[in-house]
């Protein structure tokens, strides 16, 4: 059983910020990391919107946990 929902949010290709869950076939953008952090709550309720939690394997009211990752500060 997943106790959170795992997203991943990294730089996007050209511009702004992508956001992926792990577990759910979920990703939205946004220019800033605000924005693409309010996009994923709304498209992780809208996901779920009437969903048995329990049957897609997650706890009741799970948090979101989210890894950002950064560009390397090192230079090759």
């Amino acid at each position: 059983m997943y106790y959170t929902i795992k997203a991943y949010i990294h730089t996007g290709e050209e511009s702004g910020f992508v956001a992926e869950c792990v577990e759910l076939p979920i990703v939205t953008q946004g220019q800033t990391l605000d924005e693409v952090t309010l996009n994923l709550r709304e498209a992780i309720s809208l996901h779920l919107e009437g969903e048995d939690l329990a049957a897609l394997g997650f706890a009741p009211n799970p948090p979101i946990v989210v890894n950002y990752e950064m560009e390397s500060v090192c230079q090759s």
